[in-house]
């Protein structure tokens, strides 16, 4: 199945969308909103499921699939949790200021809890007071979790099939105001501003063997102004899947249905894949040459993220934003 939000209210209204990603479909008669589905999944799941064969069939009433009508799937959560899945990205972070990195970065994944109460919807225009923040994209992979007892294990999260549902992220950096935030000792905040996600989320039976070992073994392709700026492949090189994050979150504590879990950049130790955000282009460039020569993003600038299955159709459809000032 693939769900979405349209915009409306705080949570939306839920529709299915067909795999296409041609049609829509009201679901609101089986649960208000896609927070309310979660909530009770088990129950609402074969009616959803039933009421998407319909559509795949032209057997229901249908209007024409509009990303830029649609919120984010949850358009708020009770948790947003980002991880940095990726070592290599850490790893090359470090080189590039010439740190080393500790060997706990292989075992034990990194995260920081994120702003959850307002997120982007997929086409909306991405607000910043200043150009002088530093500007920058990532782009990831999310899931959406069921309820997630406290000190579950990887494989629990596995055998109970805890992850729901899939996306595509956004996560907006400002990079020129993370070095002091993190000198202060108590991690992100103002550098992490509202994050976007895909027009759909997905469960994972529809992405077949594209998703296998708790990881999504497919391209993230991320256009910046038109011009293809990389398209690393999100299953390789993921030093922790996605049932590992998600035990490292509930370590201490229950995760609640709704809760997304990101996997951070999506970063390749073959740099021709390019990359998925620039900082990691300017890294390279900084090792390379001795100081980065691509700049943060303009007002302006339009970023796109999406993924393609092996059929060339867009799975999650497509994260497509303008950078915008503020208020402007």
């Amino acid at each position: 199945m693939k769900l979405a939000s349209l915009k409306g209210g705080r949570d939306g209204s839920l529709v299915l969308v067909d795999r296409a990603l041609k049609r829509q479909v009201s679901a609101a008669t089986i649960a208000p909103c896609l927070q309310d589905a979660l909530d009770d999944w088990e129950r609402v799941k074969p009616a959803l499921a039933a009421l998407a064969a319909s559509l795949e069939a032209g057997e229901v009433a249908a209007t024409p699939f509009d990303a830029g009508a649609l919120a984010a799937p949850l358009p708020r959560a009770y948790h947003w949790v980002d991880g940095s899945a990726y070592v290599n990205h850490v790893e090359l972070v470090r080189k590039a200021r010439g740190a080393e990195m500790p060997s706990s970065f292989w075992t034990d994944p990194l995260v920081y809890q994120g702003g959850s109460d307002d997120f982007l919807g997929p086409e909306d225009d991405a607000p910043f007071l200043s150009e002088d923040f530093g500007i920058d994209f990532e782009a990831e992979v999310g899931v959406i979790v069921g309820d997630v007892p406290m000190g579950s294990r990887r494989t629990q999260v596995i055998a109970r099939g805890d992850i729901r549902l899939l996306v595509l992220v956004n996560d907006w950096s400002l990079r020129n105001l993370i070095p002091a935030e993190l000198a202060k000792g108590f991690g992100f905040y103002q550098s992490k501003p509202a994050t976007a996600f895909s027009p759909v989320a997905v469960t994972p039976d529809e992405l077949g063997e594209a998703w296998s070992d708790a990881k999504l073994h497919r391209p993230l392709r991320t256009h910046l102004n038109g011009t293809l700026f990389g398209a690393p492949d999100a299953g390789i090189d993921m030093t922790f899947d996605f049932a590992a994050l998600i035990a490292h979150a509930a370590k201490t504590r229950n995760l609640r249905a709704g809760t997304i879990v990101g996997s951070g950049t999506v970063s390749n130790y073959d740099r021709s894949k390019g990359s998925a955000c620039l900082a990691e282009r300017r890294m390279l460039e900084q090792i390379e040459s001795g100081k980065p020569s691509t700049p943060f993003l303009k007002f302006g600038d339009r970023v796109r993220i999406e993924m393609l299955g092996g059929d060339g159709q867009s799975l999650f459809g497509a994260i497509d934003q303008r950078v915008v000032r503020f208020g402007g």
